[in-house]
């Protein structure tokens, strides 16, 4: 190839568009529904549909397109099915604040007209975050690409849900749930975030019902009180004791209410009496069922008080609330009111506190489901979990789990397949025609029956993805080649709402696991470590830095900052000039990348193969080619073992450092126009095999440069064509331990070493790069010298030595007038005669020497000054520290160079 078929700068924008499209319009990406090749299966956590893509998002979908390209390469029958989920409250939210800007309800347009609306939003903007993750690079299967809540998917989330039914596992009926006044649905306990509020703590006189006295109770919610049903005191609390089966009159209302006796009661809390409002808390619903006491709801949907409020009936809850301790307060009833730390449940989506509220809902009985989950991971390990830390956090959770509250009270979702009759009788159906049958077949006649309108929590038919996606509830040939799927990667923080959800589905209706393993992956956080939040407004926009690096920077910046499996990860940012040096490191990786194998490829002309070139392997071909298999070795156990951090860096520092600091330089001069033919032959060879190994070895983590580079190196043109493969579907290299010698890997890390030793000697002696310059280098070892002298070419050539001698023995004159340093046990001494004026150079020591130990004092006199270290911010005085600590590391360099040269 001649040097002018090739660009001198990568440019990755142009390059990453260019192979994206082609892959996916050649179908590289399409998985087969039947072949002889091993299954490997991840489905896309999918995302929102309502989404734009985060650096969650992106961190999440560049890991699995590593493993989805490794085993691709590996010959694999890989299949990455995209899609997105409904999202069911935040499209309603959207939907609601467009009507309510018109000046319109839902309630006038009506629910046909809102759902023609909520599919129109869906066609118009829906696709957004599918076409940014396509930016992304994935090699997803987008002739796959599911939806949740298209025909195939409410097809099966109707016949989960009536299957459920029939077995008795889905019920409906009227418990306490998590209300959330501003969607006005309700939500379950993992849609529910637990904050920290400051607020109060009321402590209030219910007077007796006989007059003779009253109970204090305490309460962090004062309108409840207008639902109270009992007091409740411990049984073994003698304070109380001769109390028990009396009434009280419940302030305001005036209704009479028991004290009754419970073990719950905590005789520390408050002054050991708790007001019962069993419509409007969890514990207080179960110590109702206990003692049979009434429920009396207080709220509206919307968090106001309703009739059986009073004179509160229409405020706002928290209105009710002051007005109600300013009530109590006029009546003398308020005994204390104490400032109080506690934690308050808020819906995630509607960023309200959730009110507990009685309510007819529709429910999955867990313990069935959970019970064959547990049997799976106690028996079988089956999901297993990377790190294993989690499972046992899955394990908790399975065990904890309560039955699962499935209805909301929206419109855009899965509307619930039952239909009520006039009298109230319920039709599960899996379709309107199936129900009206039923109805028929019970009544005899016909009725006008009205189908529920919640529809079903998102999670229900997410948790159905790993197999609705392939076409179940029909025996499809995708569900029988696919299923269960290979691996689940995902946060940790979805192992409740998602991950468990899946295993009972999955466990429930095939009787597998629908995942092998789950790669549990971290956080990413800010250039200040904290997590990336909305409500921080921290986040940094992936777009951003595709469009600045190449989407192949970000990629392989974000797993190169994986310290271990499971890992958060640190992106610096700088959110004025919207640069990352994280990220540009990553650049200058894939330019290095570019330049190296422009290098290498500028040098390849000529090549030709030749019967037996490998007998003419030198050294130096020889270590590169072990260290390559040792590196092939390492990256497939690493990404067997889901250490795609450790693999990066296992690759930047066998390509920058191995090949491209050492093997390229070694080998420069034989790949001269004069150089012996043979030896030239087989560098280039060497050179080729090695950049082609490391371009396929690299491919998943950057997958476009390695594209652009690999075609030019095979095919002399970058130009996609259907006449020629790509890499991307190329094999991964195989694992070949003949090459592998430990031992000379081990010797030429002495050569290495020993070149650098005097490189860093001549840098010392301030040695100009063109002069060259004697050297001793003295081992007691034969082995050494021996490895040494084997390459001394090497060292001549990339120490820049004229004169090389190396011996087991040097007498005292040899280092007079030289500069010597150590590598393992080989000395190594650099002449200084006729090259460096040692006068000279001693002057110019022992004067940064002296400037150095003034700075040093002065530093030392502000850090020993009270006054200074009082005054001055503590990062002041940490950068005042840390400038100091390297100064006197200087300090020590300098005196020793000095002491070295003086032959002190």
């Amino acid at each position: 190839m001649s040097t002018t078929e090739l660009p001198k700068q990568y440019n990755p924008l142009e390059s990453e568009a260019k192979w994206q499209k082609y892959w996916e319009e050649s179908g590289v990406f399409v998985a087969a529904s039947q072949s002889d090749k091993e299954p490997y299966c991840i489905m896309i956590p999918p995302p929102n549909v309502t989404g734009s893509l985060h650096m969650g998002h992106a961190f999440q979908e560049v890991l699995i397109d590593i493993l989805i390209r490794y085993h691709r390469m590996r010959g694999f029958n890989t299949l990455w099915l995209p899609g997105t989920d409904h999202a069911s409250i935040a499209v309603q939210t959207i939907l609601d604040k467009q009507i309510k800007a018109e000046g319109k309800t839902n309630q006038e347009i009506g629910r046909e007209k809102f759902l023609e609306r909520a599919w129109e939003w869906k066609a118009q903007s829906g696709g957004t975050i599918v076409s940014q993750l396509r930016r992304l690079g994935v090699s997803a299967d987008w002739t796959r690409e599911r939806f949740t809540m298209d025909e195939g998917l409410s097809h099966a989330v109707i016949e989960s849900f009536v299957k459920l039914y029939e077995a008795g596992l889905i019920y409906r009926g009227e418990y306490l749930v998590n209300w959330c006044p501003a969607s006005q649905s309700a939500v379950s306990d993992l849609e529910v975030d637990n904050k920290e509020v400051n607020g109060h703590l009321w402590h209030f006189r219910y007077p007796l019902a006989d007059g003779l006295g009253h109970l204090v109770v305490a309460t962090t919610r004062p309108e409840t009180m207008l639902g109270d049903t009992a007091v409740a005191v411990n049984p073994e609390d003698d304070r109380y004791k001769s109390l028990i089966g009396k009434t009280i009159l419940l302030p305001i209302v005036n209704r009479e209410i028991p004290i009754i006796a419970d073990a719950y009661v905590d005789r520390e809390f408050g002054s050991g009496c708790v007001k019962i409002t069993p419509a409007h808390d969890p514990n207080d619903f179960e110590m109702g069922k206990r003692h049979d006491l009434p429920l009396v709801n207080i709220l509206n949907k919307d968090g106001s008080i309703n009739e059986n409020g009073g004179e509160f009936q229409g405020q706002d809850r928290f209105v009710a609330r002051k007005n109600i301790v300013a009530k109590l307060d006029g009546l003398g009833l308020v005994e204390k009111i104490e400032d109080y730390t506690h934690t308050v449940p808020h819906s995630e989506r509607g960023k309200v506190p959730v009110e507990p509220l009685l309510s007819i809902q529709w429910f999955v009985k867990i313990k069935p489901l959970s019970d064959f989950a547990l049997e799976q991971f106690d028996r079988h390990n089956s999901p297993t979990f990377v790190p294993d830390r989690w499972g046992k956090v899955y394990r908790d959770w399975l065990v904890r789990l309560k039955d699962w509250c499935i209805s909301r009270q929206l419109w855009w979702g899965h509307q619930i397949p039952a239909w009520y009759a006039p009298d109230g009788t319920i039709f599960v159906a899996r379709n309107e025609a199936e129900a009206y049958a039923q109805a028929k077949e019970k009544f005899g006649e016909e009725i006008t029956l009205e189908q529920d309108p919640d529809v079903l929590d998102t999670w229900f038919s997410s948790g159905l993805w790993p197999f609705s996606t392939l076409g179940w509830p029909e025996e499809t040939q995708d569900f029988q080649t696919f299923y269960p799927t290979s691996v689940l990667v995902t946060g940790f923080d979805i192992i409740f709402f998602w991950v468990a959800r899946m295993t009972m589905m999955a466990g429930y209706f095939t009787g597998k696991m629908p995942f092998h393993t789950v790669y549990i992956h971290g956080l990413v956080r800010d250039e200040n470590n904290q997590k990336m939040s909305k409500t921080k407004n921290n986040g940094i926009d992936p777009l951003i830095l595709i469009d600045k690096y190449g989407v192949d920077a970000l990629r392989y910046s974000l797993v190169k900052e994986v310290t271990g499996a499971g890992q958060d990860i640190r992106l610096d940012y700088n959110r004025k000039t919207d640069e990352s040096t994280t990220v540009e490191t990553a650049r200058n990786f894939a330019n290095k990348l570019w330049n190296a194998s422009r290098f290498v490829m500028m040098n390849l002309s000529g090549l030709k193969t030749t019967e037996g070139i490998q007998e003419n392997l030198e050294l130096a071909d020889r270590w590169i080619l072990s260290r390559y298999h040792q590196t092939v070795l390492q990256v497939r156990e690493q990404l067997d073992a889901y250490s795609m951090g450790e693999a990066t860096r296992s690759l930047y520092e066998f390509f920058w450092g191995d090949f491209c600091d050492w093997y390229i330089e070694l080998v420069k001069s034989r790949l001269q126009e004069d150089a012996d033919p043979i030896s030239r032959a087989t560098v280039q060879q060497t050179l080729a095999f090695v950049l082609d190994g490391i371009l396929r070895l690299l491919h998943p983590f950057m997958p476009h440069v390695t594209e652009e580079i690999w075609q030019l190196l095979t095919y002399g043109t970058s130009e996609p064509s259907s006449d020629r493969p790509v890499l991307a579907i190329q094999l991964y290299p195989e694992v070949d331990t003949a090459p592998i010698d430990p031992e000379l890997e081990e010797q030429f890390q002495l050569l290495i070493g020993t070149i650098r030793t005097i490189r860093n000697l001549r840098a010392e002696a301030e040695i100009k790069p063109s002069v060259k310059v004697k050297v001793i280098l003295q081992s007691d070892s034969d082995r050494e010298r021996a490895l040494l002298e084997a390459g001394q070419s090497y060292i001549l050539d990339l120490a820049k030595v004229a004169d090389l001698a190396i011996v087991a023995s040097v007498d005292a004159s040899a280092t007079e007038e030289a500069i010597a340093g150590v590598v393992g046990t080989v000395q190594a001494i650099v002449s200084l005669v006729g090259v460096v004026d040692i006068g000279q150079l001693v002057a110019k020591l022992e004067r940064a020497l002296k400037k150095l130990e003034n700075a040093i004092a002065s530093s030392q006199g502000r850090l020993n000054n009270e006054g200074y270290i009082k005054k001055a911010p503590p990062e002041v005085v940490a950068t005042a520290r840390a400038e100091l600590e390297e100064s006197l590391k200087q300090q020590e360099i300098l005196r020793a160079r000095l002491e070295q040269l003086q032959g002190k």
